[in-house]
């Protein structure tokens, strides 16, 4: 009978025993936090050389890593399915932007033969969220397209619990369009401001969380994609700082970021973009270029703040310590002047107000909820939501300080990111620089990896395109990733990034306004430059070393064919 007795005390306490373990370790696997924000220079953040404060992102940046050579793919819609999927652009359906032009690269549309990481994490016991900006799917603003939409792809049908945010990809920050909570579109409430409510329903979800269940959270901030729209406290805080205009900004980056050890101090810095006036030129339309770069050091400022907030919300509940981090940006700084905008009849005069209840269906709305007119560029003044500005290449050159090119290239003003990675109960290291070659595709082998799961072959009855990326975990221990290259196609726009070298080459065509169509007539001849010694760019070696030009060109053409980049959609 004693033997009985000892054998079911010893059953119980094993099976308690078991059951502690296995709630441990779901409380040990890391909670998951990735942070985008939309259309930000490389030079920005005050920790990357800026001079806007983000005092919260650069504690991050302080008690973790910054990489200084972290990739994207030089535009908003690549970019997000890239960073989702673990896949370069084309492969996961997104070669360019969200319409179909034909082939399975450039359907426009998140592949089903790709799985994001939502999808992914939810297999090992993860809570998944998004706060912010999808942009992988089409948005159909026709009155049948917002009454039955397609959401064959919106967040909640691709692993996430709980959605708040924007499905299309730019809009009004007071009132923007295809507006949405989980699977309906929804109107703003009073008062509303898009980055704000992007950080409260961060930590909103954060806060719904069953604390026994690790979370992965998507932040994908609007912020300071156009239009410059900022709240007027915040504007304030910039009055007057940027009236030295953009060379003297330009210059004193470049200092900071040579003195901080971001950069080499023998890259020079890439001459002013040949579409940029010098500042002392500038006369006529002075305080409307300074008010446009106020109102964008506003914007970042105020994400950061709801930064601090998520932050916050973490520390609150005790899960700071065992939160992965990742904080990064989409493309770099955008140079466009909304000069495609043709064929839109402004209002004039006092309208009457919409209705409260009213789905806001256009990307620059004709007025404000109020009945205001709102007006385009130089129209108005930037920051309220009568307005509908961008601030074009003269402060993009700077923003992107001290790279060539902007958004939409493949040269680095277009495709190098801040990536910061903050995780107290892994990274030890505080404020250390890691300078390996990495990628979009990485993030999510690095999830993968920290969260225990493995990368499906199907799913959901869809064979699954091998993973491209290589986790992050060695460099995050400051070794080197083993990899053969990197790759970028964007309409036309050309590159691989193989050690040292970069293989690159920039588009030629019809008219540069129209963005998203492919009249491409020819490319560039490849220029070939030597990271080591010219990150900026500027001393093109195709010449000295064409059996390099050869041997990258080939290899780019061959990950062209595989991915769907070639053939080119008709």
């Amino acid at each position: 009978m004693k033997f009985i007795k000892f054998t079911l005390f010893s059953l119980v306490f094993i099976c308690l025993l078991t059951q502690c373990e296995t709630n441990n370790n779901s409380i040990q696997k890391p909670n998951i936090v990735i942070i985008m924000s939309d259309d930000m220079g490389f030079s920005d953040l005050s920790c990357y050389g800026g001079e806007i404060p983000t005092p919260n992102i650069d504690n991050l940046a302080m008690n973790g890593l910054r990489f200084t050579q972290f990739y994207n793919t030089a535009r908003c819609c690549p970019t997000r399915a890239s960073l989702l999927t673990g896949l370069y652009s084309h492969q996961a359906g997104i070669g360019s932007m969200v319409s179909d032009r034909g082939t399975p690269a450039f359907k426009g549309d998140l592949s089903k033969n790709a799985v994001t990481i939502a999808e992914v994490l939810k297999m090992v016991g993860y809570s998944t969220y998004l706060s912010g900006k999808w942009h992988i799917t089409p948005y159909d603003d026709s009155p049948s397209g917002i009454e039955n939409p397609d959401k064959t792809n919106w967040p909640i049908q691709r692993g996430f619990d709980k959605f708040f945010g924007m499905i299309s990809g730019a809009g009004s920050f007071f009132d923007p369009r295809s507006l949405a909570i989980d699977n309906e579109y929804i109107p703003p409430s009073k008062d509303f401001y898009f980055t704000d409510n992007v950080s409260e329903n961060a930590v909103k979800f954060i806060n719904q969380n069953s604390k026994e269940d690790p979370f992965f959270m998507y932040v994908s901030y609007t912020a300071p994609h156009w239009p410059l729209h900022a709240l007027p406290d915040d504007i304030l805080k910039y009055k007057g700082k940027y009236d030295k205009g953009w060379d003297k900004v330009r210059n004193e980056r470049i200092n900071r970021m040579r003195e901080m050890g971001l950069i080499k101090k023998e890259w020079e810095l890439s001459p002013r973009d040949i579409n940029v006036k010098d500042w002392e030129s500038v006369v006529e339309d002075r305080e409307w270029e300074i008010r446009n770069m106020e109102v964008y050091a506003a914007m970042i400022d105020r994400m950061d703040y709801g930064i601090g907030e998520i932050v916050k919300k973490l520390k609150e509940d005790g899960i700071y310590e065992n939160t992965l981090i990742f904080y990064l940006q989409d493309n770099g700084a955008c140079s466009e002047e909304l000069d495609w905008i043709s064929d839109r009849d402004e209002l004039n005069g006092i309208q009457d107000p919409m209705d409260p209840m009213e789905i806001q269906t256009q990307m620059i709305p004709l007025k404000t909820r109020e009945g205001i007119p709102v007006k385009i560029m130089k129209k108005s003044m930037a920051g309220s939501a009568e307005s509908y500005s961008a601030y074009g290449p003269s402060w993009a050159n700077a923003s992107n300080t001290p790279f060539r090119e902007y958004k939409h290239f493949v040269h680095e003003g277009g495709i190098a990111s801040p990536l910061i990675v903050h995780w107290p109960n892994s990274i030890k290291e505080k404020g250390d620089f890691r300078d390996e070659p990495s990628h979009l595709i990485d993030i999510m082998a690095t999830c993968i990896e920290v969260s225990g799961a493995s990368y499906p072959e199907k799913f959901n009855g869809n064979q699954i395109i091998p993973l491209e990326g290589l986790s992050l975990i060695p460099v995050f221990e400051n070794k080197s990733l083993k990899r053969e290259a990197l790759y970028w196609e964007h309409d036309g726009n050309r590159a691989v990034r193989m050690g040292k070298w970069k293989l690159v080459s920039k588009a030629v065509k019809n008219n540069w306004s129209a963005w998203d169509k492919l009249d491409i007539l020819e490319t560039d001849q490849w220029e070939l430059f030597d990271m080591e010694k010219d990150r900026t760019e500027l001393n093109n070696l195709s010449k000295e070393y064409p059996e390099q030009v050869k041997k990258m060109s080939l290899m780019w053409e061959s990950w062209a064919k595989k991915t769907g980049a070639l053939p080119r959609p008709n």
